[in-house]
C-alpha cells in the first residue's frame, strides 16, 4: 500500500516517520510546495530504517504525479498556530491551503481515504470533503486519537499508572468545547471516578481541553509528536482493516440527533474508511456539551460560506 503525506512540516515529517516505522506499507511520499525540504526529511527517515529496522520506502517530491496511485492522504498542510491564536484564527489561509492540496491529490488517487490534520480540524475536514468529491465515509479528521490521548496521558501522570491500562472517550469539535466524557473512562476497568477526586478530574479534563494551546504557548507554535502519531495510528487502523473502534471527526447522518457536519465521534475504522459510527448513550449534560460543540462546528461552516460568498 501507498501512503501520502501532504505536508513536510514538524506534523507532516512526523507522520511519515511513525508510518515508515509501523512498517505496514510499501511506500510513504511526503509532498511539500518548498523544493528541497521533502527530500531531505524523507531521506533523513529512510536513513533511519536500519536503526528501527523498516523496510518502508520514503520519497520526498514537489510533484503530485509521485503520490499517484495512493490509497491514503493525510493532509498536514497549512498554517501553524501562534501564541494567542485560536484554530478558528486560521480558517481563512487553511481553508485556501486545504482546498488546494486536495484538488492536486485527487485526480491519480480517486480511491483513496484522506485523513485531515489541519486546522481548524472538523471545518478542515468538510473542506477536504467538499473538494475532493469522495463519499463521506473516505474522509475523516484526527482529533479524537490526539485528545484522547492527551487525556489518557494527564490521568496517567496524575495516578502514576500505565497509560496502557486506561480506555478512555472524547466527543465533540477539536477546541476548547470538546468534550471529554469520564463516564466512559476506566484504569484497568475501574471507573476513573472512582480514582480521581471530582475536583481534580474536574481540571484534567479543562486541561485536556486547552492541552493544544498549553503547547503553543510553550513552543511558540503547534504540537507536532503527538498529532503526528495519532494521525499514523489510523492509518495503521485502516491498513490493517482491524476494525478499532476510534474517536475521529466523522460525517454524521443522525447519529446523537446530529445531521450535515463533521464532529468527533467514536467510529470503526477498516479497509473502506469509516465502516461504522459507534453510538453510545449520553446523558441529558453531555448531550448538551455535544450539542453546544456541534453548534460552534457549524458557526465555522457558515463562517466559512460567508466568506466564500463574499
Amino acid at each position: 500500500m501507498k501512503v501520502t503525506v501532504v505536508g513536510a512540516g514538524n506534523v507532516g515529517a512526523t507522520v511519515a516517520e511513525c508510518v515508515a516505522r509501523k512498517d505496514m506499507v510499501g511506500e510513504v511520499v511526503l509532498i511539500d510546495i518548498v523544493e528541497g525540504l521533502p527530500q531531505g526529511k524523507a531521506l533523513d527517515i529512510q536513513e533511519s530504517a536500519p536503526i528501527h529496522d523498516f523496510d518502508t520506502r520514503v520519497v520526498g517530491t514537489n510533484d503530485y504525479k509521485d503520490t499517484a496511485g495512493s490509497d491514503i492522504c493525510v493532509i498536514t498542510a497549512g498554517s501553524p498556530r501562534k501564541p494567542g491564536m485560536s484554530r478558528d484564527d486560521l480558517l481563512t489561509i487553511n481553508t485556501k491551503i486545504v482546498r488546494s492540496v486536495t484538488e492536486q491529490f485527487i485526480p491519480t488517487s480517486p480511491n483513496a481515504i484522506i485523513i485531515v490534520v489541519s486546522n481548524p480540524l472538523d471545518l478542515m475536514t468538510y473542506v477536504a470533503y467538499m473538494a475532493s468529491g469522495f463519499p463521506s465515509k473516505r474522509v475523516m479528521g484526527m482529533a479524537g486519537v490526539l485528545d484522547t490521548a492527551r487525556y489518557r496521558a494527564f490521568i496517567a501522570m496524575e495516578l502514576g499508572v500505565s497509560v496502557r491500562d486506561i480506555r478512555a472517550l472524547l466527543m465533540g469539535g477539536h477546541g476548547d468545547d470538546m468534550v471529554p466524557l469520564p463516564r466512559y473512562t476506566s484504569v484497568g476497568g475501574i471507573p476513573v471516578t472512582e480514582l480521581i477526586a471530582s475536583e481534580r478530574l474536574d481540571a484534567i479534563v479543562q486541561r485536556t481541553k486547552t492541552g493544544g494551546g498549553e503547547l503553543v504557548k510553550l513552543m511558540g507554535t503547534s504540537a507536532w509528536y503527538a498529532p503526528g502519531a495519532a494521525a499514523a495510528e489510523m492509518v495503521e487502523a485502516i491498513v490493517k482493516n482491524s476494525g478499532r473502534v476510534i474517536p475521529a471527526a466523522v460525517w454524521l447522518t443522525g447519529q446523537y440527533g446530529l445531521d450535515g457536519l463533521f464532529i468527533g465521534a467514536p467510529a470503526r475504522l477498516g479497509s473502506g474508511g469509516v465502516e461504522e459510527v459507534v453510538q453510545v448513550d449520553l446523558n441529558a449534560d453531555e448531550m448538551a456539551l455535544l450539542n453546544e460543540s456541534a453548534e460552534h462546528v457549524r458557526a465555522n461552516v457558515a463562517a466559512l460560506e460567508r466568506l466564500e460568498s463574499a
